[in-house]
């Protein structure tokens, strides 16, 4: 049986632009930019409590555990729950964010409403529960930024385009940022 054979065409351009997708392998990660305004800064020591209380740990189901993120600030929560950040919005946090237990519902609960969390600092067992669910975690140590900023995710930088200033993002291992790439595991 031969194959059919496929016609193809060329077409002349001036110029084109190529936008890649995740990582090939090479160390190259996300090319473009994400620019949002920053939805709420945390400060320091957020730990999975705060963003998911315990009480609430019978609650599994990725569907249902969203409405118990960060139940405790109140105002906060009720933002969150009325879809005021529209997807893609970015929280700050400061140092050790995700700090306290191993529980992954701090980061389901999260990623259901797809927010990028950038902080100075993140917990390890944190930062592997978001590799592993798909949330998208930008570690940014020297990071300055005010509520209602205006901040721009690079594969490199966070720029803060109210202050004019720019930071350096701590690149992840190619192998992780490509899991998280990915949506996860």
């Amino acid at each position: 049986i031969e194959a059919p054979k496929r016609q193809v065409t060329t077409e002349e351009r001036d110029s084109v632009t190529i936008r890649f997708a995740g990582d090939s392998g090479d160390g190259m990660q996300l090319a473009g930019t994400q620019l949002t305004h920053t939805s709420a800064l945390l400060g320091n020591d957020i730990s999975t409590d705060d963003i998911y209380p315990g009480r609430f740990m019978a609650t599994v189901l990725p569907t249902e555990t969203p409405q118990f993120a960060f139940s405790d600030r109140a105002e906060f929560n009720a933002r969150l729950k009325s879809r005021e950040f529209p997807p893609g919005s970015i929280i700050v946090g400061g140092e050790n964010f995700g700090c306290g237990s191993s529980r992954e519902q701090a980061c389901s609960a999260l990623n259901c409403y797809y927010v990028t969390v950038v902080a100075k600092a993140i917990a390890r067992i944190f930062l592997q529960n978001s590799i592993n669910l798909g949330l998208k975690v930008v570690l940014c140590r020297d990071l300055e930024a005010k509520e209602g900023d205006e901040l721009e995710l690079t594969a490199d930088q966070v720029v803060n385009r109210s202050s004019g200033k720019t930071f350096a993002q701590v690149r992840m291992p190619a192998a992780r940022q490509g899991i998280m790439d990915a949506g996860g595991l």
